[in-house]
């Protein structure tokens, strides 16, 4: 075989060669391939931590909201805060225990709508008779 014909061949395998290993990579990037390449195996795994990550973001602001209502339940003489219980969910806070009367029981309401964060407020304070 002579010199050029070695070469026409080599280039000829290289580029067939080339062309393979890029319908071999073409063919990893389907979604739905269970051998699909790393790629999306990555964007998934980072996709599942930022999830993680909003979710302990929001309960850390809900117990930050539920802290402050408490703190301004106690702050307030006409109100027992020992006597009211808070939870909060997503910015919901949900006051249930005792007031002593209707007037304290909607004053509640109003000390835990006042705190920042606080997007509504579900009272279910049962009024002692």
């Amino acid at each position: 075989m002579k010199r050029q014909d070695r070469s026409v061949s080599r280039s000829t395998a290289l580029i067939a060669a080339a062309a393979l290993a890029g319908l071999a990579l073409v063919g990893c990037d389907r979604p739905n391939d269970p051998q699909a390449g790393v790629g999306n195996r990555v964007d998934a795994a980072v996709d599942k931590a930022q999830q993680g990550a909003n979710k302990v973001a929001a309960s850390t602001e809900d117990a930050a909201i539920t802290a402050k209502v408490k703190a301004e339940l106690a702050k307030d003489p006409s109100l027992s805060a020992l006597r009211i219980n808070v939870d909060t969910q997503d910015g919901l806070v949900s006051l249930s225990g005792s007031a002593p009367d209707a007037s304290a029981r909607e004053h509640a309401t109003r000390v835990a709508a006042a705190v920042k964060g606080v997007l509504s407020v579900d009272n279910r304070l049962v009024v002692n008779s």
